[in-house]
């Protein structure tokens, strides 16, 4: 497994029929990539966290091809290595919703960005105001020197994966600065309940709030989602949202999905995904177990 971390914990949302196998490219009329974005939990890594020797060469394919291959990714800056080794340690990657750019190949973080502690506790408290008391986890401060440090998690959290953790009581798991996100987890409400919930009473302007199909929603600082973390790697490309290739699976993929198809570009949803991606979506690719983020990348690549 990447990073020694377990299978990420996916609700069946229901796979498409035909899903080891299916893939439509939509209506390309001729549209090729400049380049390829895409999540890395439940869409280019199977279930057991792995790339797969058939994505590996796809992915190569692009690169050798004159597209670049940017990994965005709801893993925190703590789980760079495995993010490093699922890329293959080059070009750009997407970390944290878009907190945490980084290049892989000059070890240069490109985005760093943290929501004071302060501001953290006011949206907690307006979430918990329409969903119940909540289990908390947090993501440690966006300073560079911290944020590869290990989690603080409530007593109670269950995190899904063997990772370091402080475990805290409620009252000290917000540490004095800001913070990369926070975690927050109901014993009473399902994820998509609870991020609707947390939608209905948190500005934009204060927090970011979404979902990775993880069982527990997250809140990010302003304006931090995967479109403006991406939007910053294809800056460095020389590259526009119109000209991207884009993979994903769950809600905290729909911004950069929406951000891609609004100027012409290809947002593409693997079978597993959540139907809210489905939607976003105007073409589909196998699961992820069944390498379909490879499949599309071959079928595209075809007359490059």
């Amino acid at each position: 497994m990447t990073g020694g971390r377990r299978p990420k914990a996916l609700k069946a949302y229901g796979v498409l029929e035909g899903a080891s196998s299916v893939v439509d490219l939509g209506d390309l009329d001729g549209w090729r990539p400049k380049l390829v974005a895409t999540d890395l939990d439940g869409t280019l890594l199977d279930s057991a966290g792995e790339v797969s020797p058939r994505s590996r060469a796809a992915l190569e394919a692009a690169w050798d091809a004159g597209i670049p291959v940017v990994g965005v990714t709801g893993r925190g800056p703590r789980l760079l290595d495995s993010v490093r080794a699922a890329l293959d340690g080059r070009g750009i990657a997407v970390l944290a919703q878009g907190g945490f750019v980084v290049d892989l190949e000059r070890n240069e973080v490109l985005r760093t960005v943290g929501l004071p502690r302060e501001q953290a506790a006011r949206v907690i408290a307006r979430i918990e105001e329409v969903a119940g008391d909540l289990i908390v986890a947090v993501e440690d401060a966006a300073e560079q020197a911290e944020a590869s440090g290990p989690l603080r998690v409530q007593h109670g959290f269950n995190w899904p994966y063997p990772e370091p953790a402080h475990l805290l009581p409620r009252h000290e798991v917000l540490p004095e600065g800001p913070v990369l996100k926070v975690f927050l987890r109901s014993s009473t409400l399902g994820q998509d309940e609870l991020l609707a919930r947390a939608k209905s009473v948190v500005d934009p302007a204060d927090a970011e709030v979404t979902h990775a199909g993880l069982g527990f929603i997250e809140v990010l600082p302003p304006g931090i989602t995967k479109a403006s973390g991406l939007e910053i790697a294809l800056e460095r490309y020389g590259v526009g949202f119109g000209d991207v290739l884009v993979f994903g699976d769950m809600p905290n993929d729909l911004p950069m999905i929406a951000a891609v198809a609004d100027a012409g570009g290809r947002a593409v949803a693997v079978a597993n995904a959540h139907p809210a991606v489905r939607a976003a979506t105007s073409a589909v690719t196998s699961g992820h177990d069944a390498d379909g983020v490879a499949r599309y990348l071959e079928a595209i690549l075809r007359d490059v």
